[in-house]
């Protein structure tokens, strides 16, 4: 390896590799994306920054990648799932949530606010990084920023814009709302901040399924039948079938559809 190679380690991982140039890491074994990837690289592989310097959300999947987390200066990590291992115990130190239906957002908190007073970059992250790991940070927003849920939730979301929060997690976030301010905003709603709106039905002449079943209605004045209604005065035309109508001109006398011709001397054409 020359030393010019030595002296210029690769910005996203920190190994020796000419990044630049699209080479794989011969130890992380990740390379530069194509343009068409890069959208997808940025979101699945790096953390997403919530607060400066400080707090980063993510999956277990941006915890796996120490390298990456190394060259963002985080040093610590705090698990929402107690199912995900805690990976490189020697290089970060680990905080993990043991309830696996009830966030602990006070332990959670407690742990956050040492990291800040130590100044030292944490990783909050779950599974997927799109609802525990976001409830927990919307927690520590309100409780250590003193901001009510809804802002907590549009700063996250505007952050990491994957972040779909539950049912359940977010009514956990309305009481600990409630537990810091005494009160659940109604100025914002939580079906109409977290929930997404449902997906429109397509029928085809089909009741929906909600709809309610239309009940008979008995002894009711109804429209006539087409059979009850007076036959129309109209007088019957001369008509016979197969022929062409019968007409009468200004004379009053019949009009042949095909009169002789008045010229006697005409000439039948011989069809020969």
């Amino acid at each position: 390896m020359r030393k010019r190679e030595r002296e210029n380690p690769c910005a996203v991982c920190g190994h020796y590799h000419k990044y630049e140039e699209g080479e794989v890491c011969g130890i992380c074994g990740h390379r530069i994306p194509v343009s068409s990837e890069k959208t997808s690289i940025q979101v699945s592989a790096f953390p997403s920054e919530i607060l400066p310097e400080f707090l980063y959300l993510g999956s277990y999947d941006n915890a796996s990648r120490s390298e990456l987390l190394k060259t963002q200066g985080i040093s610590r990590v705090l698990n929402t799932v107690p199912a995900c291992q805690n990976l490189y115990k020697n290089s970060f130190t680990y905080h993990c949530l043991q309830d696996e239906k009830t966030l602990q957002f006070d332990d959670a908190n407690q742990f956050l606010e040492q990291c800040e007073k130590d100044k030292a970059r944490v990783l909050v992250h779950c599974m997927s990084g799109r609802n525990r790991s976001p409830a927990v940070v919307m927690a520590y927003l309100m409780k250590s920023r003193g901001w009510r849920l809804a802002p907590s939730y549009q700063w996250v979301k505007e952050r990491r814009p994957s972040v779909q929060l539950t049912e359940a997690v977010s009514q956990q976030l309305q009481e600990y709302e409630q537990k810091i301010f005494g009160s659940v905003d109604s100025s914002n709603p939580i079906q109409q901040v977290f929930l997404p709106a449902a997906a429109p039905l397509f029928n085809i002449g089909f009741p929906k399924i909600n709809d309610p079943v239309p009940v008979p209605t008995f002894n009711t004045v109804s429209a006539p039948s087409i059979f009850e209604r007076s036959p129309l005065n109209i007088p019957p035309q001369e008509f016979t079938f197969g022929a062409i109508p019968s007409q009468k001109d200004i004379s009053g006398g019949p009009v042949i559809a095909n009169p002789p011709s008045s010229n006697a001397s005409d000439i039948q054409m011989d069809s020969s």
